[in-house]
């Protein structure tokens, strides 16, 4: 597969935003409908989704006044990996769908931001084509799937290209019902007869044609084609993934993922403390708490809710992240504050990619810092590392 020149006029325009929420209504204007869904949407009536946002915003800063903060301090380090920000980009599925190359630009701009990117099992551009644009070891998302050769393979492949982190996760042992992505024909009994619409759909976005859907090829999945020759089209995926969902798996597994994975292991998709506690007996590293987005299980807990008691029953045997619902520093400090180690970021980084490319997803970033640390210069702290529940408004009470 050949790889893509991003540099120079091949590289998408950037657009600055002042935050989050303006580059998910760029991406909502830039994107055909069934791709901007497909990042948007959630399971079922969205109410975990939602509860993901609504949650953080319940969570109240403590203000603190006439304190010297004038030197504030937003690195940390993240399973021996030196961060500028709490931050780590999160793996998103067909993110070389929202732009030309887009795991490649996202994981440009994170390397010149100093933080870590997670590549998807499912995107479009391969292990091999993300280590060829970036010096920065970066970490791998992996599912486990009924023909284990195809996990050892990406596994080999990703130790192969520098990871520095295997991502397992664990929360997709059957697909969520996503009802945008039904109703849009990307997925079940609909697809075919919305061929039409979705040609229509693509046609209303020139610019996108022109940049992605013609500039952007191969749209293979760059990470499928040796496990799965077939899987060269979204829908030869869709019959593919059908067939390899595998609701057989247990803990057994992640210990065999543990025998064949030598470097840092972290186990996604935990929401309650039993589980946390056996990932770390399974050998997690580290665990994120996280609901897919509130896109598999709805109504299941928000994950700012979910997080303290994990962080509780784990204590200092493995490093605790989050993901869901966070859309700025803002939520980056508070999430922290409850005991986080770091926070990943999916939808923020996708709808920036789709936006602005690279100098997208990086201004994203830079967006985040800029309100951590006006956040901390305002709650009286000068390091993200001293955040603590003594710096949230009466946490824990009903």
């Amino acid at each position: 597969m050949g790889f893509v020149n991003l540099t120079g006029r091949d590289r998408p325009l950037g657009i600055a935003s002042a935050s989050v929420r303006d580059y998910r209504d760029l991406a909502r204007r830039r994107l055909p409908r069934q791709l901007f869904d497909y990042i948007d949407g959630g399971a079922y009536e969205e109410a975990t989704m939602d509860a993901n946002e609504a949650d953080l915003r319940r969570i109240l800063l403590r203000q603190r006044v006439l304190r010297d903060v004038s030197d504030r301090k937003l690195g940390t380090t993240v399973l021996g990996e030196k961060l500028s920000l709490p931050v780590v980009l999160a793996p998103v599925g067909l993110a070389g769908m929202f732009a030309r190359r887009g795991e490649v630009q996202a994981a440009r701009a994170a390397a010149a931001m100093g933080v870590s990117f997670c590549e998807s099992t499912v995107s479009i551009c391969g292990i091999e084509e993300v280590a060829a644009a970036t010096d920065r070891p970066f970490w791998y998302q992996l599912y486990l799937m009924r023909d284990r050769t195809y996990a050892e393979d990406l596994m080999h492949r990703a130790r192969a290209a520098g990871c520095n982190a295997l991502v397992l996760t664990a929360d997709l042992a059957v697909v969520g019902a996503r009802y945008r992505d039904v109703r849009n024909g990307l997925t079940g009994s609909l697809a075919a007869t919305k061929k039409l619409v979705r040609g229509l759909d693509f046609g209303l976005h020139p610019a996108w044609l022109r940049d992605v859907a013609v500039g952007g090829k191969p749209h293979t999945f760059g990470n499928l084609e040796k496990a799965v020759p077939g899987a060269s089209t979204p829908a030869a995926f869709r019959d593919w993934v059908d067939g390899q969902f595998d609701p057989s798996v247990t803990w057994d597994d992640v210990a065999w993922v543990r025998e064949n994975w030598a470097g840092k292991l972290v186990l996604k998709g935990i929401l309650d403390p039993q589980d946390a506690h056996d990932a770390v007996v399974s050998g997690a590293d580290a665990v994120i708490v996280s609901n897919h987005g509130g896109r598999q299980l709805d109504g299941v807990p928000s994950t700012i809710a979910a997080l303290p008691a994990i962080v509780d029953s784990i204590g200092d045997r493995a490093e605790v992240l989050v993901d869901g619902g966070i859309r700025s520093g803002l939520d980056v400090v508070k999430a922290l504050a409850v005991g986080a180690r770091a926070c990943l970021i999916g939808r923020p980084w996708a709808y920036a990619v789709a936006a602005g490319g690279e100098e997208g997803v990086t201004n994203v970033l830079r967006i985040l810092r800029s309100e951590m640390e006006v956040a901390l210069g305002l709650t009286g702290v000068t390091d993200v590392q001293d955040l603590g529940r003594s710096s949230l408004v009466d946490f824990g009470r009903t």
